[in-house]
This record gives C-alpha cells, sequence and structure tokens, in this order.
C-alpha cells in the first residue's frame, strides 16, 4: 500500500472510500477559497478604481491652481504699480481742470497712455464707481454725505482712489463716497 491510497474500511458489508469525502471536503473548501478570492479581487477593484479617481481629482485641482496662480502671479507687482496710476490719473484730471494752467506734456501723456494699455493687456482694468449703486462687495465707502438728489441715495458720489480687477479677481476695492 502507498502513502497516497487509504485504507478502506468494510463496515457490514459495504465498502467506504475515504478518498470521496476528502473530494467534497476539497471542492467545498475550493469553492470557498474562489468565494475568498473573489471578494478579495471585488475589493481591490474597489479600493484601485476609488484611488485613481481620487488621483484624477487631484490632478485637475492642483491644474486649477497652477492656472489661477499663473492669472495672478504679478499681483504683488501690479499692486505696487497702482498708487502710480493714481498719480498719473490725479495729475491728468489736474491739467483738464480749466481753472488751472497745469498741463502735461504730449510725453507724458503717451507714457500715461502706455502704461494703462500695459495693465490692460495684463488682465488689469479698473472698476467704474461714480453714479453706479453702492456694492459693499466691490467698493469701500470711506464717508456718507447728503444726496444731491433723491435719486442718488445709495448711490456713489465720489470716488477717493479707484479700485482695480485682475482677470476678474479684485486686487483693490474702490474707495467711495456714497449719498445718503
Amino acid at each position: 500500500m502507498t502513502a497516497d491510497e487509504t485504507p478502506e474500511k468494510e463496515v457490514d458489508g459495504t465498502v467506504e472510500e475515504k478518498p470521496k469525502k476528502e473530494k467534497k471536503a476539497k471542492k467545498q473548501s475550493s469553492k470557498e477559497q474562489i468565494a475568498s478570492l473573489e471578494a478579495d479581487l471585488a475589493e481591490a477593484k474597489d479600493k484601485y478604481l476609488r484611488l485613481f479617481a481620487e488621483f484624477e481629482n487631484f490632478k485637475k485641482r492642483n491644474m486649477r491652481e497652477r492656472l489661477d496662480l499663473l492669472k495672478t502671479a504679478g499681483q504683488d507687482t501690479i499692486n505696487k504699480i497702482l498708487p502710480v496710476l493714481d498719480d498719473f490719473d490725479r495729475a491728468k484730471k489736474s491739467a483738464e481742470d480749466e481753472s488751472t494752467e497745469e498741463q502735461l506734456s504730449e510725453g507724458v501723456l503717451m507714457v500715461y497712455n502706455k502704461l494703462y494699455s500695459v495693465m490692460g493687456s495684463l488682465g488689469v482694468k479698473g472698476i467704474e464707481t461714480n453714479g453706479e449703486t453702492f456694492d459693499p462687495e466691490l467698493h469701500e465707502a470711506i464717508t456718507e454725505i447728503p444726496a444731491p438728489t433723491e435719486d442718488m441715495k445709495g448711490k456713489i458720489i465720489d470716488t477717493i482712489e479707484k479700485g482695480y480687477h485682475l482677470n476678474d479677481k479684485i486686487i483693490r476695492f474702490a474707495k467711495v463716497v456714497v449719498g445718503k
């Protein structure tokens, strides 16, 4: 008798074979193993899909953040140039006033126009304020004065400091006087 063979038992004239029972036990355990492996596989696939989706979301979010950063990369520099624009605006306004003899030379006007065109090409736009309805999300009220007419109540009477957008993001709020 070899080691692989199992002895047969004779009980009441019938012969019982042990290898069949072992095959059935192996089949059941194989089915259980297959079910267990399939469950593990399904769980691994689910984890993989979730991780893949999370990574895709990370890539998209990272790309959006980079684009936003590129759009507003020069914001600090532009914020430092804005007072120069304010000075140019005041000088031009003073020169346009007929009660003064002060004038801007043609060269200074060219520099003024060039500076505004360069800022516009960078995405900087001024916020229009005079005569507009006061909006606390765009304007900063410095003071309130009695409105000269009824229709000017709640509207901007004067602009103290011009506000600016950089690619649809407010980089400086307009400082205004509001009628009450």
